[in-house]
């Protein structure tokens, strides 16, 4: 899955937000995704099935080189204080709000 090029992406931990916890997907690929890095999953916390899948940034893929050097994995995710939204940075340090109620995503800084 990684090539000797790059090291594999960091664990992110599940932040939970009241009955829902928010998972980091490292590797989209394996579930059909079109890209690995960048997606996220909600889950019922007590019975841990999924309710959705969602794209938070997308990753252009040069076809002239391996695509595991150009992967783009999310790196943290933090739920904001006060707000109903998840702070989500990826490893080139470009950072995301996702609006939990309404599912839109922000590029912020």
């Amino acid at each position: 899955m990684i090539s000797a090029d790059r090291l594999p992406p960091a664990e992110v931990d599940p932040v939970v937000v009241g009955q829902v916890k928010y998972n980091v997907i490292h590797w989209g690929k394996n579930r059909g995704l079109d890209q690995n890095g960048g997606y996220i999953s909600a889950t019922d916390a007590s019975s841990d099935k999924e309710i959705w899948v969602l794209k938070i940034y997308s990753t252009e893929y040069d076809p002239e080189m391996e695509e595991d050097v150009q992967d783009v994995f999310i790196k943290s995710m933090s739920k904001v204080w006060f707000k109903n939204k998840l702070k989500i940075v990826n490893e080139d340090d470009q950072k995301y709000l996702l609006d939990l109620d309404t599912k839109s995503v922000t590029q912020i800084e």
